[in-house]
């Protein structure tokens, strides 16, 4: 099968397991078989394809294409990707955008990452402000050792530990980023969701547990759908001043930060 071919067949396939961009995942396929990049498919329609049926089968059963990937881009980063941790998405960079902002006048910013998981905006921060220094928690060994993976592979010098993390929050920080987990059931949402891990997807209170732990100068949540209006109450409750809430690039209210 070549190029035009398997990009045709494979498109096909996607769109009938519902899968909402079945032409954008084909070319990463099919552009991660032969080693290119998607733009680099262009010129290559008659390449034979050899390889893609496993790939594909793991996306058309609505495996999220980073974990059949293995890897996944964010920020300047290509972090390894797969079902220990969550993957990383485009409206965490907003995120890392704020969190960025608020210690920009600090020297050696001292940050926490509450939840790291695979280590998305722990590694980003560290890039981008190679003098701060960043611990990330996560209660997840399976997490932990992704991340561990992905600082070693990236040569980003980043602190990870097993904890709590709202005992971690108690510490003293110039910063506690976290994006905690936020929904109360996986009824009715993505099916891509049942292969990402439970414990950072499912739960709730976590924002209120740590406004009120975390001692810090900032505090940066990342919140889902519809939830930033309530979670900025919690921030002002909790005696948070400056309260923001910033939309991703999608106009979706997504950060909710505040400080002391």
């Amino acid at each position: 099968m070549n190029v035009r071919e398997a990009l045709a067949d494979a498109e096909r396939r996607l769109a009938a397991a519902g899968v909402e961009t079945p032409r954008v995942d084909a070319e990463w396929l099919v552009a991660h078989v032969l080693g290119t990049t998607r733009s680099g498919l262009a010129g290559r329609g008659g390449d034979d394809v050899d390889g893609l049926e496993p790939l594909l089968a793991r996306r058309e059963a609505r495996e999220p294409l980073a974990y059949v990937l293995g890897e996944w881009g964010f920020r300047r980063l290509t972090l390894k990707t797969d079902a220990r941790a969550l993957v990383p998405r485009p409206e965490t960079e907003t995120v890392v955008e704020r969190v960025l902002a608020l210690v920009a006048a600090i020297e050696r910013p001292r940050i926490l990452d509450v939840g790291v998981g695979s280590g998305a905006i722990a590694l980003a921060l560290k890039d981008e402000r190679p003098d701060a220094r960043v611990v990330g928690v996560d209660i997840a060994p399976d997490a932990l050792a992704l991340a561990r993976e992905n600082a070693e592979r990236l040569g980003l010098d980043v602190e990870l530990r097993e904890q709590d993390g709202v005992e971690a929050a108690r510490e003293g920080w110039d910063l506690v980023v976290a994006n905690p987990p936020y929904v109360e059931s996986l009824d009715g949402l993505q099916a891509e969701l049942q292969f990402e891990p439970e414990v950072a997807l499912i739960g709730t209170g976590v924002h209120e547990r740590l406004a009120r732990a975390a001692d810090a100068h900032y505090l940066v949540f990342e919140v889902g759908d519809g939830q930033a209006a309530e979670v900025g109450e919690i921030l002002v409750t909790a005696g948070w001043r400056d309260v923001r809430i910033t939309p991703d690039l999608t106009g979706t209210d997504r950060v909710v930060e505040g400080a002391r």
